[in-house]
């Protein structure tokens, strides 16, 4: 069974940072593309950051480029996000998202029904 546990969420003032990590488990990690989602109050969910199946290949949107950074532990089987210079407009529920040999691209980032395999979110807030 696929699991991710995400962590690190919090209270952060505007111009600051956060690390959030997601803990998986129940399958091969270096198979499956890692991706990030958020989702504000009354707004869609949106991906954030994908890191492809194998090559770990990045991409990221232009609302957090340059601002995230997505990576993992192979060994730990831990992916981890990276927030700097966090806005107010950040402020979302985050969550940690799994699909088997996926390649990160623009469509498949936006398309969520993509991504078979979700945590249960983290709060982050960004105040201003």
């Amino acid at each position: 069974e696929v699991q991710l546990v995400e962590s690190g969420g919090g209270l952060v003032q505007a111009g600051g940072s956060l690390r959030l990590s997601c803990a998986t488990s129940g399958f091969r990690f270096g198979e499956y593309a890692i991706g990030w989602f958020r989702q504000a109050p009354g707004k869609e969910r949106e991906g954030v950051a994908c890191l492809s199946a194998y090559d770990r290949t990045p991409y990221y949107p232009n609302s957090v480029k340059d601002r995230f950074t997505a990576s993992v532990d192979d060994a730990k089987k831990t992916a981890y996000l990276q927030m700097n210079n966090l806005e107010p407009e950040d402020t979302a529920v985050y969550y940690c998202v799994a699909e088997r040999a996926l390649i990160c691209s623009p469509s498949n980032l936006a398309r969520r029904i993509l991504w078979g395999d979700w945590g249960q979110g983290t709060q982050v807030t960004v105040s201003s």
